[in-house]
């Protein structure tokens, strides 16, 4: 900062200004009258010459991003002072950050100065020029300036002003790509990317970037098919054009001639052809078949083929000592020529010429040796025989001795009766597994017979149970039946689930009413993607109809004394976030469950849909499960095979659900990505919707949905379109989405012309494979428009076809009269349509509480030999990672909770039944029944 200071003198009024710049005065004396004043000296001592100030660190132009100030900085030497001037103002002084050095080399003072410029400041400045700033030092020499450095507000548009555009292009053809990035301040740098890898044109000379950021291929080659995008960035954000498909198609080429084949006519006038093939190269990628004819025909001539004949026998020759004589002939009547037969016969012919005067006889010797050849033979035949009978009427009484496999039962009382035989371990020939089981055995007699509790509770038919070596040993058992009006341990027949809607809509009753409103209002449900119960310790399932998604909760789970309002909600997909980020894919649905803050005392079993294809021999997934936080982001809880003693969760897949074991409730999806090498597939399902009959307009469309392979993706295109009018003409059918980067290709072919016409100029519509494989956009669907010549046309008849490039497709033929009403046409039903939406007490579960408690005792102890509840782990297909169950306080009951969630619809009870008795744990599979027990 500069000072000045004005001094009135006492001699003759003169007036003395004191100039203080950077410590040091400069004065200057003004007087009109020298008379009084004193005669100055001609000389002052003075310090040695200072240099001018000299920037060793200029400001440099900065950009401010978003409201982060930015910093500028200057230091030279020599300098007693350094200040900022901006836009010809003085900064002040208490904006400054002076630090000050001695430079060890020349002695000198080096200042270094600071300072901050924020966004407030840039935006009040008026006027065409941009904000700037520039340094100014003093010395004792002087003042020295140092450049401007401006400052700008940095930003970047979002739209692009030029887009590349996907082509076809055939092979070894410039491909060029145009993009002109948004504007933006600094201007945007351009990447391109081929299938979201960054393109160096250093490591593929094939590829150039010109100066206008535009994209050369300059020789297509059929690796360069793939998606580009265009990638724009500055010090603000990150820009991502359309993707651009380039195909690059190869054109058909013949192959070489073969040789002529051989004439068609073995005798006179034929044709000999030959062929070739359009696969030199073949046509890909839509490329052009070859033109010109596959094959060449010309006119050929056979010489006829002359088959051969005797001529006549010749004259006898003269008798010989042998007593015969012979003839012969010759095929030369005529010769055989030009592939003629050849004489068939002999060339010569004997015979006796004495008349049987001169037969020749056997010597004793020779005669008896043939004799008793023949008598060895004889015999040796008769023995053969012999034995082959003896074999097989072996073979044919071992038929009447096989083993008796016996026929145990299941379980006692909610076990459903049937038969099953474990094979024997002396039994070389065990059942196949895939044979049905054996439903003729009969029963044996014991003592009290054991009746199944299955049945109605006024159903006075009582199945008797099969038999086996367990029951015999069984004193007489007391069997106690509740009737409906208590709440008991009855299992519910499936024949009930629509005939007793008031027993399956039962709620228990207690005393904890005044808790049940926790956490029931925080969430807004849909009827059809939403269910809610009230539960209590005896636990309960909750199941939403036709979605595949259920919630078990185990008896224990909830306190003793508690009850709690408890829901289970599928996200709407335009209401939530989803939980795929990167090459991720959305296999399952999200699907709430809570109330999140209930503490529970056991895990709960939650069931999701998926629709990832798992059948490979080699694993192609990795398989993510995520749970939604409060603030709406998605965490990864555990990834499948790479489970921990810290994972929360257990995941058990299988091929179209999967079952977490979790003790925290909450938001979950499931979500995947490709394994290398192996490219993953999704399992899609297709469904050709079209508006619903009659038909009053001339327009006509069909609409084709591509979704998940999920019971609750089609009831949501269903409710849909049900909403719009449409109507579903056919079974959805199933395709397998690949992990290729390729579109999906819908087209419509066969119309007949003569009374329909497509609307849609292109060949093809297209779904982008990011599209599809993200699962961002749902349902996803292409529209074909076809116009009727006149309203009394009815008949269509067309052929669809859906497929993915260069992978799996399917078609649909249609045969429709668009003014017949049809039935509302129902999908494949799923196998839980039938179960109730909400199950409470113990009939929610296939195993009653007093089995379950035996089997828990018998295999939570560990057993030196292993057979405890790691053997049953095993024999369940439950042993991918088991020291989750270990950590719990009964691993068997967590085991026996997963199996009650993976056989939800069905009444597999056998399963469970086989694996015990292969442990050898018969004691397990019949439960002594009292008075006190269900």
């Amino acid at each position: 900062m500069l000072s000045f200071r004005m001094q009135r003198g006492q001699a003759g009024g003169s007036v003395v200004l004191l100039l203080l710049l950077g410590g040091y005065v400069v004065c200057d004396t003004e007087s009109s009258d020298y008379s009084d004043a004193e005669v100055l000296p001609d000389s002052y001592p003075s310090a040695p010459a200072e240099p001018l100030p000299e920037f060793l660190l200029e400001p440099e132009d900065a950009f401010i991003v978003k409201n982060r100030p930015v910093q500028l900085r200057c230091r030279a030497s020599p300098a007693t002072q350094i200040y900022f001037k901006c836009n010809g103002e003085w900064v002040n002084q208490n904006d400054h950050i002076t630090r000050e050095s001695l430079d060890q080399v020349t002695g000198l003072v080096v200042r270094e100065v600071d300072i901050l410029v924020s966004r407030t400041q840039v935006e009040e400045l008026f006027g065409l020029e941009d904000y700037w700033c520039q340094c100014v030092a003093w010395s004792s020499a002087g003042t020295t300036k140092s450049i401007r450095a401006y400052v700008r507000i940095a930003y970047l548009r979002k739209n692009f002003e030029q887009e590349p555009l996907g082509r076809e292009v055939r092979l070894e053809q410039e491909v060029l790509l145009q993009c002109r990035p948004p504007e933006g301040m600094p201007a945007a740098e351009v990447d391109w990317l081929k299938n979201e890898d960054t393109i160096d044109p250093s490591q593929d000379s094939n590829f150039l970037i010109t100066i206008d950021n535009d994209l050369i291929i300059k020789q297509a080659r059929l690796s360069d098919t793939a998606n580009y995008t265009c990638l724009a960035r500055n010090v603000v954000a990150k820009r991502r054009s359309s993707t651009a498909t380039v195909i690059v198609y190869v054109s058909g080429g013949w192959s070489s001639w073969t040789e002529w084949s051989e004439c068609n006519t073995k005798c006179g006038r034929g044709w000999q052809r030959r062929t070739r093939s359009c696969t030199n190269p073949a046509p890909l990628n839509g490329g052009a078949f070859c033109e010109g004819p596959p094959f060449q025909r010309v006119t050929c001539t056979t010489l006829c083929p002359v088959d051969g004949g005797w001529t006549e026998w010749a004259k006898w020759s003269a008798c010989s000592t042998e007593c015969t004589h012979w003839r012969s002939r010759e095929c030369l009547a005529p010769a055989p020529r030009n592939g003629g037969k050849h004489c068939s016969g002999s060339m010569m012919e004997s015979k006796n010429c004495t008349e049987g005067l001169c037969a020749r006889t056997l010597a004793p010797d020779m005669g008896v040796a043939v004799y008793a050849g023949l008598v060895g033979a004889l015999l040796l035949c008769v023995i053969l025989v012999l034995c082959v009978g003896i074999l097989a009427c072996r073979r044919r009484c071992s038929h009447f001795h096989g083993d008796i496999t016996d026929s145990s039962s299941a379980l006692t009382a909610a076990f459903h009766p049937g038969n099953y035989k474990p094979p024997r371990q002396d039994n070389p020939h065990p059942l196949h597994p895939s044979a049905p089981p054996d439903l003729t055995a009969t029963a044996g007699a014991f003592r009290s017979p054991l009746f199944s509790l299955q049945q109605g509770v006024n159903d006075s038919h009582k199945i008797p149970m099969t038999t086996s070596p367990l029951l015999d040993p069984l004193p007489s058992l007391k069997i106690k039946v509740y009737n409906s009006s208590t709440l008991s341990s009855l299992e519910i027949p499936a024949d009930m689930c629509s005939a007793d809607g008031e027993i399956l809509s039962l709620k228990s009753v207690g005393t904890g009413g005044r808790e049940r409103q926790f956490h029931s209002h925080t969430l807004s449900r849909d009827p059809g993607l939403s269910t809610s119960a009230t539960l209590g310790h005896l636990g309960g399932r909750l199941t939403i109809p036709s979605t595949g998604v259920s919630l078990l909760v185990p008896p224990g789970t909830i306190p003793q004394g508690k009850f709690y309002e408890m829901y289970l909600i599928i996200s709407k997909w335009e209401k939530t976030t989803l939980p795929s980020e990167g090459s991720q894919t959305v296999l399952s649905p999200a699907v709430s469950c809570g109330p999140s803050a209930l503490l529970l005392n056991r895990p709960v079993v939650l069931t999701l849909p998926h629709c990832a294809q798992l059948d490979t021999p080699t694993p192609d997934w990795t398989l993510t499960l995520k749970t939604q936080t409060h603030q709406g982001a998605w965490e990864e809880v555990l990834t499948v095979g790479e489970e921990s003693l810290s994972s929360p969760c257990y995941l058990q897949l299988e091929e179209e659900c999967c079952h977490v074991l979790m003790e925290q409730l909450g938001t979950y999806g499931l979500v995947g990505q490709s394994c290398p090498p192996q490219p993953a597939c999704k399992r899609l399902q297709l469904a050709l919707f079209a508006p619903r009959a009659p038909c009053l307009s001339l327009d006509y469309s069909l609409r084709i949905y591509c979704i998940h392979d999920t019971p609750h993706a089609l009831k949501e295109v269903l409710d849909l379109e049900r909403s719009l009018g449409g109507v579903l003409l056919e079974d959805t059918k199933p395709l397998l989405f690949k992990d290729s980067y390729h579109n999906l290709r819908l087209s419509i072919h066969d119309i007949p012309h003569t009374h329909w016409r497509s609307k849609l100029l292109a060949k093809y519509q297209e779904i982008p494979f990011y599209h599809i494989w993200s699962g961002s956009q749902r349902p996803l669907h292409c529209t074909f428009s076809l116009e009727r010549s006149s309203l009394v046309v009815s008949q269509l008849s067309c052929k669809l076809c859906v497929r993915q490039v260069e992978g799996e497709g399917q078609i649909f033929q249609l045969h429709t009269d668009i003014q017949e009403t049809l039935p509302p046409h129902s999908p494949h039903p799923s196998a839980g349509s039938c179960l109730p939406t909400s199950q409470i007490g113990p009939y929610a579960f296939r195993l009653p509480e007093s089995i379950r408690q035996k089997i828990c005792t018998s295999l939570d102890a560990p057993s030196a030999r292993g057979c405890d509840w790691r053997l049953l782990a095993r024999s369940l297909g439950f042993d991918r990672y088991l020291n989750y169950f270990a950590t719990k306080p009964s691993p068997t009951g967590v085991l026996l909770d997963l199996w009650e969630a993976c056989h939800q619809g069905d009444a597999d009870l056998v399963s469970l039944a086989t694996a015990l008795e292969e442990m050898g744990k018969s004691e397990v599979l019949v439960v002594m029944t009292t008075d006190g027990d269900c």
